[in-house]
């Protein structure tokens, strides 16, 4: 599945890298920005961002049950990833609109 037109990203080539830093630290804060540089890529219209944060988090998710993560261990640190990300996200949008504002002034 695409998630990315402007960059042709797959879901599988984002879950590839998440699984890669997950390796390297199971308990980091992924972010879209994370997994985008290594790919080597960037955010053009940012409209994937949405998308790539879900499967990011999915994929934590996933990664911390297979490898028996204690429940309880799993839910808090995946609550605390999405309401970052969440954040993130917000002041991605602000920042978009902030522009768009000063472009149509």
């Amino acid at each position: 599945m695409i998630v990315c037109h402007c960059n042709i990203i797959t879901k599988s080539d984002i879950r590839n890298v998440v699984h890669d830093f997950l390796a390297q630290d199971a308990w980091q804060l992924i972010t879209v920005g994370m997994v985008y540089h290594a790919m080597e890529k960037r955010g053009k219209c940012c409209g994937c961002f949405p998308n790539a944060i879900a499967i990011i988090v999915d994929c934590v998710e996933a990664w911390h049950r297979d490898n028996a993560t204690p429940e309880a261990e799993i839910i808090e640190f995946v609550t605390r990833t999405r309401s970052m990300l969440s954040e993130q996200e917000a002041q991605r949008s602000e920042m978009r609109r902030a522009r768009s504002n000063r472009q149509a002034a």
